[in-house]
């Protein structure tokens, strides 16, 4: 172990590095994603909330905490949130506020961890920012990496809009887009590196959201878990370049996406709870 050479410390601006769960059953959604995704549950304590990380080999990669109540008032619901990193908390939110976004919590202190701020674009749709203390280290990874977050999907009200607004603040760049018969599918990408796309929700999508792909060994096994552990398959598993994806609803309603290899015989099998949005990671012709 001497011998190992260290992941070299990365750039955190503008790259999605934290990933939170605001749930109404903790105990229900730890044993739910625990067996869908493969993660282990690490308990912490936190002032005022309980809160779990979610881990692969005892690290954390994401974490949950109760539903908090400001956010019911606000209308909000179950969900799970992107933290995004930046190089001064204070000055990106004061830079959201110019565009016109909206701050939900103020830049806070998290002793010995970072300064965050939650807010929301001019659209409505939530996103975190962070500053960690410690630099983080660059993790390899690949499309589809189990248990880690591998594609990063905006459904915007308006996507040029919203990427303008990213743009400002973290930095993105638009990286090609593919057409698509209700809206374009805008790649975005930082430091010459791909991390999502954006595109316009449909009308029949009530409010625009972040959606995040989780990496799994086998899509076929991990959509049947998500099916017997009380989840729904909003479609999928289908196929795109590069591997299998399946959009998901975890038992208390929030959304996630998974994606992976098939090992499976059977090829090609569709289940759709309902007509809904567009286009999985670089999809072109593939629908809720």
């Amino acid at each position: 172990m001497g011998n190992e050479t260290p992941h070299p410390v990365i750039d955190d601006h503008g790259r999605f590095s934290w990933y939170e769960l605001l749930t109404t059953d903790m105990e229900a959604a730890k044993a739910f994603y625990a067996n869908v995704v493969g993660w282990g549950t690490q308990d912490v304590p936190a002032p005022g909330n309980a809160y779990t990380f979610f881990t692969i080999n005892q690290a954390p990669v994401s974490g949950m905490m109760n539903l908090p109540e400001e956010v019911k008032k606000r209308g909000g619901s179950q969900c799970w949130i992107g933290y995004v990193g930046v190089n001064d908390v204070d000055a990106a939110v004061a830079r959201v506020r110019q565009l016109g976004g909206s701050v939900y919590l103020p830049p806070t202190d998290v002793p010995e961890v970072s300064r965050v701020s939650v807010v929301a674009d001019p659209q409505m749709t939530t996103i975190a920012l962070v500053k960690w203390q410690t630099p983080r280290e660059e993790q390899p990874s690949v499309w589809g990496t189990p248990g880690r977050v591998g594609w990063h999907e905006l459904l915007a009200a308006d996507g040029e809009r919203a990427l303008t607004f990213y743009s400002e603040i973290f930095g993105w760049e638009a990286a090609g887009t593919e057409a698509g018969p209700e809206s374009s599918y805008q790649l975005i990408a930082v430091g010459g590196q791909t991390l999502g796309g954006i595109f316009n929700k449909p009308a029949r999508v009530a409010l625009p959201f972040w959606l995040f792909y989780f990496g799994v060994e086998d899509i076929d096994a991990a959509a049947e878990r998500v099916k017997a552990g009380g989840g729904k398959i909003l479609e999928g598993p289908g196929e795109v370049p590069g591997g299998w994806i399946a959009r998901c609803e975890d038992p208390q309603g929030a959304m996630f996406a998974l994606m992976g290899p098939r090992f499976s015989k059977a090829v090609g099998y569709f289940e759709r709870a309902a007509p809904g949005v567009r286009s999985g990671p670089r999809s072109r012709q593939w629908y809720w």
